[in-house]
């Protein structure tokens, strides 16, 4: 009976953040520099393409690792965890994804396999991954999905993105009629110079409105980023900062929602130059 008034605490916790995101995948790990920018992330070309956008994965330049942590509305049982890889390839680049979301009561795990290449002026890209729900007291449920994702190059400054999360409509649960969310993205990235982003991107799941979301992201002296963003349903505004010591990436980002407060975001990249 405990774990029930537990199990049912969480859902009444979980209800305004349910009714604020966009969707099921609002909880998944992005990267701090997608969230400073609005998630608008399908042409960044780092290795959290492997969550993104896995077709982004074949232009990445170099191999790396990377960890992430999303910390929302000041509550323990909504943090997430993300960490993974890409490796470049003479024949494209394989990414490697891991993320857990929730605490005891209530948690979601999965862990995805993705390869991209690049074919002329596009890259394309396909990722399985097993998503796995665990409810305390109601048991464990898992489901395959299929992602499919690309980037072309409109123009010497223009990039074209666009992603499925869950092509084949997995369900919930083989004992439910529930179905894991559908989303379908795609989005243009205007880059007149070296040091100057800007992303526009729409975002669609099958049976909510269409999600809007705008983000930029200025370089100053190749080791700082300054980034912002906005989108739409909820409205929501996002900034972040990102530091290029070497190596490294370093990303911090905040975002805040007008009713349930600030959710933070950090994530670190480690690179590393092919042999």
């Amino acid at each position: 009976m405990g774990s029930f008034k537990l199990l049912m605490q969480w859902f009444l916790m979980a209800i305004p953040l349910a009714a604020a995101a966009q969707n099921g995948t609002e909880v998944l790990p992005k990267g701090a520099r997608s969230l400073g920018m609005a998630n608008t992330h399908l042409t960044l070309l780092e290795g959290w393409a492997i969550f993104n956008n896995v077709g982004a994965m074949a232009q990445v330049d170099e191999s790396q690792v990377f960890v992430g942590y999303d910390h929302r509305l000041g509550l323990t049982e909504l943090t997430t965890l993300g960490a993974g890889g890409v490796w470049k390839t003479s024949s494209g680049a394989w990414g490697l994804g891991l993320s857990s979301y929730g605490a005891a009561h209530f948690n979601q795990q999965a862990i995805g396999l993705g390869y991209s290449n690049k074919l002329g002026i596009a890259s394309l890209g396909a990722k399985l991954t097993y998503f796995q729900t665990n409810i305390e007291g109601f048991g464990r449920s898992a489901a395959p999905l299929i992602e499919l994702g690309g980037v072309a190059e409109l123009g010497p400054n223009v990039l074209f993105g666009a992603h499925i999360y869950n092509l084949g409509r997995a369900r919930l649960s083989k004992l439910t009629q529930e179905y894991l969310p559908t989303v379908v993205k795609a989005g243009i990235s205007y880059r007149p110079t070296d040091f100057f982003m800007i992303n526009a991107e729409v975002e669609k799941e099958v049976y909510l409105d269409p999600l809007f979301k705008m983000g930029l992201e200025y370089s100053i002296q190749e080791k700082l980023d300054l980034r912002a963003g906005v989108h739409t349903h909820p409205e929501q505004m996002f900034f972040g900062i990102g530091f290029r010591p070497g190596r490294y990436r370093l990303d911090y980002a905040v975002s805040q929602h007008h009713q349930l407060g600030f959710t933070h975001h950090f994530s670190f990249n480690l690179l590393w130059n092919q042999p």
